[in-house]
């Protein structure tokens, strides 16, 4: 399967079965995700693991603000999204090494939530925080996202408990979090970064929040004294695993 990311459509071709008449179809982009996170390495896994705030701006026609009326009834969204920074797949693969067991142990890639999906398609549940009108154009608010700054958006679908909230469902537990250290460097860099402005104060609990996440690899989380790098905003967030914890050892501004 070959999925081209052309202008402002998600386009899918495929070698139809036989008996069929598709041969491609067509995603619309309705509009982008912005967040903090603009790069791969940080984003949490899952949705709502950390409730980072970000927002959809949508591209015309859909920006229409007639097109949100309503939705301030429902306190959270699924939004349909494309994987962007993945490569695309010329073979399908069909099992992927999933974080949860440890980054060694493959499983079907339609068992997983895998990015390395034969679509590239993700599906998410966000909080809706507001939703905003600039220009007579709608700008949706949303907490909790696990997408990347300047993520294709193809749908926003109000979520819906009483059907979606399926309660004898069966999965996996949420995932356990790190405890985090902040060294007096890097306090002292928070510091200076909300006092100028760079970060607000409510970035700190965020990048905490993040970190606890242990966004490493799964086959790397068992490594000692290896500073790795989180970019946030405009800063790089630096920390290692000491014994237990992860330390934040530095933040610095990027270079422009």
């Amino acid at each position: 399967m070959l999925l081209t990311f052309w202008h402002k459509e998600l386009i899918f071709y495929h070698k139809p079965p036989k008996n069929t008449m598709n041969t491609h179809h067509t995603l619309p982009v309705i509009g982008h995700h912005h967040s903090p996170l603009t790069q791969k390495f940080g984003i949490p896994r899952q949705p709502n693991l950390v409730a980072i705030k970000s927002h959809i701006r949508f591209v015309a026609p859909f920006n229409n603000p007639d097109a949100f009326v309503g939705i301030e009834n429902y306190s959270h969204l699924w939004i349909l999204w494309q994987f962007h920074h993945n490569k695309e797949q010329v073979n399908f693969r069909p099992q992927v090494r999933p974080p949860r067991l440890g980054g060694n142990d493959k499983i079907g890639v339609f068992a997983t939530r895998s990015m390395y999906r034969p679509s590239q398609i993700g599906l998410s549940v966000v909080q809706l925080d507001r939703v905003e009108v600039v220009d007579n154009q709608a700008i949706l608010h949303i907490i909790g996202a696990d997408m990347a700054d300047g993520t294709p958006i193809f749908d926003v679908k109000p979520y819906l408990p009483y059907v979606d909230g399926v309660h004898e469902a069966m999965g996996f537990d949420k995932p356990s979090v790190r405890d985090v250290k902040i060294s007096e460097r890097a306090e002292g860099d928070f510091e200076v970064l909300i006092l100028n402005n760079t970060l607000q104060n409510d970035d700190k609990d965020i990048i905490l929040s993040l970190i606890a996440q242990d966004p490493r690899p799964a086959y790397r989380q068992n490594e000692m004294g290896v500073m790795c790098s989180m970019r946030y905003k405009t800063v790089d967030v630096d920390f290692i695993r000491a014994e237990d914890m992860l330390v934040i050892e530095h933040i610095r501004r990027v270079k422009p």
